[in-house]
């Protein structure tokens, strides 16, 4: 187990690359699998789901399309609640299988407002694929078909997961030590 410094906080390793690797890719099986014949369009949500992105799309072999769309509700290392839209979608997804991809899910209320946004656009379905899910956190009923692992309400960073915008290129998932 290694230590991080990141800022005024440290971590320790919670989730070595493998293991993430490994969920990475039983995910992408079972939407390849899933979604065979119905070439998906993968909306990954910036900045944290890039990695998770990249290596979940080297891993999928069914006919699809990505792109991106970034929203923000967290300060710091909490949530601040309410949900910017900062950059949206210039896809026309009427009728089209939508994935979202996201690098964690822990009160859903970002989620459960990118449904509702992308809901008026008429897809023909909406799934929702993340690298982590902290079920005890989630403050609204999202059904998560698609979740890498589920953890502990701490607060980690690494794999494109950051604490204040730092720490997202670390290859592991670190967890916040005891301050």
């Amino acid at each position: 187990m290694s230590i991080v410094q990141i800022k005024d906080k440290k971590f320790k390793t919670s989730i070595p690359e493998s293991e993430i690797k490994k969920c990475v890719k039983a995910v992408a099986e079972r939407i390849n699998r899933d979604m065979e014949g119905k070439n998906p369009l993968f909306l990954a949500v910036l900045n944290g789901a890039f990695v998770f992105a990249a290596d979940l799309m080297r891993e999928i072999t069914i006919p699809c399309e990505i792109s991106f769309v970034k929203l923000a509700s967290y300060q710091g290392i909490a949530s601040t609640g309410k949900v910017t839209e900062v950059i949206g979608i210039n896809e026309d997804i009427s009728n089209r299988n939508v994935i979202i991809l996201e690098d964690i899910v822990d009160t859903g209320l970002t989620m459960k407002r990118m449904i509702e946004s992308l809901g008026t656009r008429h897809p023909a379905s909406i799934h929702i694929c993340t690298l982590l899910v902290k079920p005890e956190k989630l403050q609204v009923d999202l059904n998560i078909e698609y979740a890498a692992m589920k953890i502990p309400n701490e607060f980690i960073v690494g794999y494109g997961l950051d604490y204040d915008q730092q720490g997202r290129n670390l290859r592991d998932i670190y967890t916040v030590t005891e301050e």
